[in-house]
């Protein structure tokens, strides 16, 4: 794994990840039964597009988003308070073999671990914590895909809302799933450079 230092949501993160499928869009590759998302082709043409025009449309941030980064240093503090531990924090996770992809954890945690934090609104993260404590189905893609860029042992799951109790998920690899995720990421990324050679 190579990973480009640089602070997440910064001009400099945005442009190390132009043209490169991310783990965060993986559900936009497959979903979470292994098969093929309804919104692979747009995908795949974004980052094509990306690739030629050199530059990236991944900068819109909502409302919900950028309160969600501005709590996620409280919620890693939090986390690495209650398990003794220290977060390094990085910046983009690249793959190093012939296929390319990548992903952005909200922290590495010693030589197996990583976090992935999330501070939703009031009523998001009720529901996470009436569902058993479970990983969010949203988040299965990508939380996957970390792992997968990774080579870690396991992701911890945060939801954090300052008040509530958070929820803490640890997620190891679905071998199964992540096999299908190298298969279809390999195809995808050989589109990605067929289309690419078209449109330039």
């Amino acid at each position: 794994m190579k990973i480009i230092e640089c602070a997440q949501n910064t001009l400099e993160w945005f442009q190390a990840r132009i043209g490169i499928p991310t783990s965060s869009n993986f559900d936009k590759i497959l979903d979470a039964s292994g098969k093929p998302s309804k919104q692979r082709e747009k995908y795949l043409y974004q980052l094509a597009g990306e690739l030629v025009a050199g530059k990236s449309e991944e900068t819109y941030q909502n409302a919900a988003m950028l309160r969600g980064i501005e709590l996620e240093a409280e919620a890693r503090a939090f986390y690495e308070f209650t398990n003794s531990v220290q977060v390094q924090q990085v910046g983009f996770c690249l793959t190093e073999g012939k296929t390319i992809f990548g992903a952005s954890p909200d922290g590495l945690v010693g030589k197996d671990g990583a976090i992935e934090i999330k501070c939703p609104l009031i009523y998001t993260h009720v529901g996470y914590l009436l569902n058993d404590q479970k990983l969010p189905t949203t988040y299965f893609q990508q939380v996957q895909g970390q792992l997968l860029v990774t080579e870690r042992k396991w992701v911890d799951f945060i939801s954090y809302y300052a008040g509530l109790k958070p929820m803490v998920v640890r997620v190891i690899p679905d071998k199964e799933f992540q096999t299908k995720l190298q298969t279809e990421l390999d195809l995808f990324c050989k589109e990605l450079k067929e289309i690419v050679s078209k449109i330039k």
